[in-house]
């Protein structure tokens, strides 16, 4: 029987992009990572994936989605913070399709400094932040590229913009779509669930934390994490996440 399958109309460079993610993360599914969604094929002009099979949310489900995240985000060998999936070139893509910004790919020594200036400062003369709300970011990115942020969390791979619509709950489990995969920190993508919020997050985090222990402090820097999301939707979509955007960066400014 045919498998039933999802035709998205995303082409060339992003759709290579999308695939290049989709590939990198599922190198780590032998080793017990997060499920990936299959890519069927991919042309200039769209891109097939298996249609995943939805079922409802549960607390095993999420439990156990967090303990193959934290395997998906173990990465062997030395990364650097920023790096796209190996073999791509140049910079990637992040945001809905409709709108997609690039994403830089530039690699760097501290987190700090690839949060700063790979995901902050790239996105700040776009969103609409002017004057003084535009100098508390820029002064948050000082405080970031001096390490103050920084943990002794080894580089990971992510998802890159796990919120919660791209994690599909399935009779087998969760299935991640729809990556912007890079190298960072860990904490960005469980922030991203917590952004819009993920269902049964708690059971998530402690499946993930039954793994892979976080650093202490990670819920103080959860909106820290997320606040490059909050940033790439002021560009996108302006409104109140310009105002969002500025009382997160206060906090930690």
């Amino acid at each position: 029987m045919a498998s039933s399958t999802f035709t998205k109309h995303t082409s060339g460079r992003p759709a290579r992009w999308e695939v290049a993610g989709l590939r990198w993360l599922a190198d780590a599914v032998p080793a017990g990572g997060a499920s990936i969604v299959d890519v069927m094929s991919a042309d200039e002009s769209t891109l097939t994936e298996r249609r995943v099979e939805s079922s409802s949310p549960s607390p095993d489900a999420a439990t156990d989605f967090g303990r193959r995240l934290a395997t998906t985000h173990s990465l062997d060998g030395p990364a650097r913070w920023g790096q796209g999936p190996p073999g791509w070139d140049g910079p990637g893509y992040q945001g809905p399709n409709e709108h997609l910004l690039e994403l830089s790919l530039v690699a760097h020594d501290t987190w700090g400094e690839m949060y700063a200036d790979g995901r902050l400062m790239p996105l700040l003369p776009d969103s609409g932040l002017r004057g003084g709300d535009a100098s508390i970011v820029e002064k948050l990115c000082e405080r970031l590229r001096d390490g103050d942020f920084d943990t002794d969390d080894a580089a990971a791979r992510l998802h890159g913009d796990l919120w919660s619509g791209n994690v599909m709950w399935s009779p087998d489990g969760c299935v991640l779509i729809d990556p912007s995969a890079h190298v960072g920190h860990r904490e960005t993508d469980l922030a991203a669930l917590a952004l819009f919020g993920a269902p049964y997050l708690d059971g998530i985090l402690e499946g993930y934390q039954q793994t892979y222990p976080l650093a202490d402090g990670w819920r103080e820097r959860v909106p820290l994490h997320y606040l490059s999301m909050v940033l790439m939707h002021a560009v996108v979509f302006g409104g109140g996440y310009r105002g969002q955007v500025v009382e997160i960066a206060r906090r930690y400014a």
